[in-house]
């Protein structure tokens, strides 16, 4: 089967996560990849600018790319060929990444979603968090924020802590007053942040078992890259094992799983839009 070039784009509510995958149909390798947080930019720049970068990087021209393809927020970039629904996308990534998952549990700025797949990728059945922020990147944000630390150090304080507070609230108003009282107490920050985690894991895990997931589960958005938040689902699912057996995972290129699944996708539908005598 001859190779492909294609590319992924997943427009989130606050980053853009762009990859060039080529794609040989049994095989497939990543040459690109970027992820970008928008922080007040119109999205629709952000994007193009990325994707400009990364082909560059991978030294590839847009005339090379046989289907550009979007998924999340992705309706906004109008450069794409084709746009896919988010949980198919980061059902194929997932499979890339992890094969041996049999479900996802994509967690993002403002909602989580668990998703359940088969080898091929194909969604069998999801489940969502509520609407509350709570359950949500923004939310973490906001408290990382309100602590003086940076996303990137959330994680790493998260793993130093050694009596974590329960932060028992679901909403996310109460869940920020709730830690507004800790820092008045005087608990440490690692110690607050581990227990945001333990909590928001808590959910989690009950979304993913109530979906009906078991086996292997890969972590996939952007709070997949944060090792605190990890730590806390593998013991929450520890602590959960007796509703069913969940092995958490994370890959180092989980926060691309939406991108790397609309690029495969877009492979595979190039190839059929080929056969059909169609250009894409």
């Amino acid at each position: 089967m001859s190779e492909l070039l294609t590319a992924g784009l997943d427009v989130g509510s606050s980053a853009i996560k762009v990859v060039v995958v080529e794609d040989g149909g049994a095989r497939a390798r990543v040459l690109g990849q970027a992820v970008e947080r928008i922080r007040r930019r119109e999205a629709a720049r952000v994007a193009q600018d990325v994707f400009e970068s990364v082909l560059r990087d991978a030294g590839v021209e847009e005339g090379d790319l046989a289907y550009t393809a979007t998924t999340g927020e992705g309706e906004i970039v109008p450069f794409r060929t084709g746009h896919f629904y988010g949980m198919t996308t980061h059902a194929r990534g997932a499979v890339f990444l992890c094969p041996e998952a049999r479900a996802i549990l994509d967690v993002g700025a403002l909602h989580t979603r668990a998703v359940l797949m088969d080898a091929r990728a194909k969604v069998l059945s999801y489940r969502m968090t509520s609407q509350c922020a709570s359950g949500s990147g923004q939310f973490l944000e906001n408290i990382a924020r309100y602590l003086g630390v940076t996303l990137d150090e959330i994680g790493s304080l998260s793993q130093e802590a050694d009596a974590p507070e329960v932060c028992s609230s679901i909403c996310a108003v109460l869940a920020e007053t709730d830690v507004i009282n800790m820092v008045s107490r005087g608990i440490s920050v690692q110690n607050i942040l581990r227990g945001i985690h333990d909590s928001m894991a808590g959910r989690y895990v009950k979304l993913l078992l109530s979906a009906g997931a078991r086996g292997t589960v890969l972590v996939t958005g952007g709070l997949a890259a944060d090792p605190g938040l990890v730590a806390a689902l593998v013991t929450a699912a520890e602590q959960f094992s007796d509703r069913g057996k969940l092995d958490i995972r994370s890959d180092e290129r989980s926060v691309l799983a939406g991108a790397l699944g609309a690029a495969l996708w877009g492979a595979f539908r190039a190839r059929r839009l080929e056969a059909s005598g169609v250009t894409p």
